[in-house]
């Protein structure tokens, strides 16, 4: 129904070999991108933006953890490495309108891929859980110094101690220690 069967020219050096294309890519995409199960906590994870709120979903809602799909950006889903990413720390996207409030931009949580340790910025989605959020917040005030040099060297800004309280207003819509 959405493949079509291409004859080669028979002058080539193959021969007269049949081989199927895809006609519409975005139909399987469309089919794939329904949801997946996570690779750490087993749970099925909807990928839909209507729930998810976010346009390109990787990561459980659940555990918070993900998978290594994207490549060079967003959603492109070029990635070979396709290894379970750990959350390591939230960060800030700086938002490009300059009456934003005060420099402070969305939450933005760091994944770090378990395999080639490529970094990786998610955006928060709708239905993550808050609690496991700040969990990774706290765990993420004691990172090793190394890990620290390579965010800073990937000009990946982790948040400290001192933006507790734009944490929690961002996670929870009050400063309320949990």
């Amino acid at each position: 129904m959405y493949e079509e069967i291409y004859e080669l020219p028979p002058n080539q050096d193959w021969g007269r070999r049949k081989y199927t294309a895809v006609r519409s890519t975005r139909w399987h995409q469309d089919k794939a991108e329904k949801g997946f199960k996570c690779q750490l906590c087993g749970a099925y994870v909807y990928t839909m933006p209507g729930i998810a709120g976010v346009q390109n979903r990787n990561h459980c809602p659940f555990c918070l953890w993900s998978r290594h799909v994207d490549y060079l950006k967003p959603g492109d889903r070029m990635s070979a490495c396709k290894a379970v990413m750990q959350p390591i720390g939230l960060t800030v996207k700086e938002g490009r309108d300059k009456y934003s409030n005060n420099g402070k931009g969305e939450l933005m949580l760091i994944h770090r891929c378990g395999d080639c340790s490529k970094l990786s910025l998610n955006r928060i989605a709708a239905d993550d859980q808050a609690d496991m959020l700040a969990g990774v917040y706290r765990a993420s005030l004691a990172l090793d110094e190394i890990t620290i040099n390579h965010l800073h060297l990937a000009k990946i800004h982790l948040l400290q101690a001192n933006d507790e309280s734009a944490v929690f207003l961002q996670l929870y819509g009050c400063y309320c220690q949990r």
